[in-house]
């Protein structure tokens, strides 16, 4: 491998890289065997953290809403990584999460990677636990924040220098970048129409939703109203409305409704349930 790259680790609010969002992104450059720049930013994902994540990262909404929006951190670090490879553990999955994030702002994010969980796999087989926290204790490295992006991927940069020191040689193949893969669904935005009903639907109940409509695909707009009228209801009209609701005969699970004029049925083509 070449000796530039960035390694990166990222904080997120769930494992679906589709439904869910990044929280929190960091990395570390390297060039030519040393660290040379770090990267971090919170994201402001618009969305309610589960206890789950509170717990782990120790991220709290309101760390949240000071971060950037998703746009801006997702640009400021492309800025940052330029064209290099990247480096991460169980790099899989944050590549996954970068590149659903950049195709929801129609960016094409392709990069070629290593991943020390598949080194570690390869050249520790007879560790119990291959986790970055059991690799750190392991090799004696310092996490002072774990679960916390920047931490992570500094720790990350260092067990990757080690099991290079330690593996290249022996298994060379381990060290070698290879194409990232995920496939994505088209991202479509959110139609104009959806975003008018949608913003009726939330004055006329008088809510807030957690999470930002900029940045919401049809797919996700779509659930997202099923989901409001689930939990409260349809807009009541007048008979002398322009707007027509008709229920589908045969719908399921979070397929409720075919709203016309309003919201065309023509937007609602990639609900999932």
């Amino acid at each position: 491998m070449k000796g530039s790259y960035v390694v990166v680790d990222l904080e997120t609010t769930g494992l679906s890289p589709e439904k869910d969002r990044i929280l929190e992104i960091g990395a570390v450059k390297v060039e030519n065997g040393k660290v040379t720049d770090t990267f971090w930013t919170m994201v402001n994902c618009h969305r309610e953290l589960s206890e789950i994540v509170r717990n782990l990262t120790g991220i709290t909404e309101e760390m949240c809403e000071k971060g950037r929006e998703e746009k801006e951190a997702l640009e400021l670090f492309l800025e940052f990584a330029g064209d290099m490879d990247l480096i991460g553990h169980n790099l899989p999955f944050d590549f996954g999460f970068l590149k659903w994030s950049f195709a929801r702002y129609g960016i094409n994010f392709e990069r070629r990677g290593i991943d020390t969980l598949k080194i570690a796999r390869s050249c520790l087989e007879n560790l119990p636990s291959k986790k970055l926290e059991a690799l750190c204790e392991y090799y004696q490295i310092e996490q002072k924040e774990k679960h916390r992006a920047l931490d992570d991927a500094k720790a990350t940069t260092k067990l990757f220098l080690i099991l290079q020191e330690q593996f290249a040689q022996t298994k060379p193949e381990c060290f070698l970048s290879f194409p990232m893969e995920c496939k994505i669904k088209k991202q479509s935005p959110m139609t104009e129409s959806q975003k008018r009903y949608l913003i009726d639907l939330i004055k006329y109940h008088k809510i807030q939703i957690d999470v930002s409509m900029g940045g919401l695909s049809k797919s996700e707009a779509s659930r997202l109203i099923d989901r409001i009228i689930l939990q409260y209801g349809r807009k009541k009209v007048n008979n002398n409305d322009e707007i027509r609701y008709e229920k589908k005969e045969n719908d399921c699970s979070s397929n409720l409704w075919n709203f016309s004029h309003c919201y065309d049925s023509s937007d609602n083509t990639e609900r999932s349930s």
